[in-house]
């Protein structure tokens, strides 16, 4: 039997190929929970888009995301041989709406399906882990796959009241994927001083005393795990804060500011010092965007 094997990500890449398990490999480089999403069903068109977005907003070369992401991803394509897609993805938001895209984009290029399945992959797998997990994979149904496709396609547009509305919702096989849209959602400005949940986060712990950056990054590994997130996004968020007047830092050490404690005690509002022009949350332009955070309701509220 043939099989194609989806990992998100090349740091369980290792550990898979070690593990012998057959068939062919494509790496999910993408972030999608991070930036702009256009909504479209041609690959072309949103990869161009994309390119365009993480270059300008991220600094990530335009060339380097065809060569590293694109070019990767062209891999799965209809075959004659191939049987069996796998889908490997942990349980995070970062996992998450990667797994949604990577349906959409099968869904896309295949007339004809071939057997899909999922694998509810575990943190920090072994290689002898996977031998295992292979053999307890899930297979997903046609319903399964369209609710995935209904889901990307909420995060592509402009709103995210359909987005919400897969927060409490059954999803199927997609057991994880109320919680990673939640998660999600709260990344949002929230109604009482504009910060997403993870800045206030950030300045919370800060709030108690100086920290060295990947102190406090470790601490937001530990404590909010379901964001999944890496070095690369956390540091493009504490710049942001940075520039905002909330943070500074001292060769590795991150402190919070005056601004950032007034910010905190609902005294100012984050959105009136950060740039929000090019910030996007999926389909989500922030700047043009009415919808913020209740902590308290824990669901998105028109302002």
């Amino acid at each position: 039997m043939s099989y194609l094997h989806v990992l998100n990500g090349d740091a369980v890449l290792t550990a898979f190929n070690q593990s012998s398990l057959p068939g062919d490999i494509v790496v999910c480089r993408e972030v999608l929970c991070e930036g702009k999403v256009k909504n479209t069903k041609d690959p072309d068109v949103f990869f161009e888009s994309r390119a365009k977005h993480l270059e300008f907003h991220y600094g990530i070369d335009k060339q380097s995301y065809y060569t590293q992401v694109v070019q990767e991803l062209e891999k799965i394509k209809p075959s004659g041989s191939l049987q069996e897609i796998i889908l490997w993805f942990d349980n995070d938001l970062f996992c998450q709406f990667n797994l949604l895209f990577m349906i959409h984009l099968i869904r896309q290029r295949f007339k004809a399906l071939p057997l899909i399945t999922l694998v509810d992959l575990p943190r920090h797998p072994t290689p002898e882990n996977y031998a295992t997990l292979f053999e307890t994979r899930t297979t997903l149904t046609e319903t399964d796959l369209e609710i995935a496709d209904d889901i990307w396609d909420a995060l592509c547009l402009d709103t995210p009241q359909a987005l919400e509305l897969f927060s409490h919702m059954n999803n199927g096989h997609f057991k994880h994927m109320a919680t990673a849209i939640t998660a999600h959602l709260s990344r949002f400005p929230n109604t009482e001083n504009g910060l997403s949940s993870i800045q206030e986060f950030f300045l919370q712990r800060l709030q108690m005393g100086d920290y060295r950056w990947y102190d406090l990054y470790k601490l937001f590994w530990d404590s909010l795990p379901v964001y999944g997130f890496g070095d690369f996004q956390l540091d493009v968020m504490t710049n942001r804060m940075i520039k905002a007047g909330v943070l500074e830092q001292d060769d590795q050490m991150l402190r919070i500011t005056s601004l950032g404690s007034e910010i905190l005690a609902n005294e100012e509002n984050y959105m009136d010092y950060a740039p929000m022009e090019h910030r996007w949350l999926g389909g989500v332009r922030l700047k043009t965007s009415r919808w913020r955070w209740n902590k308290k309701l824990q669901r998105l509220v028109s302002m």
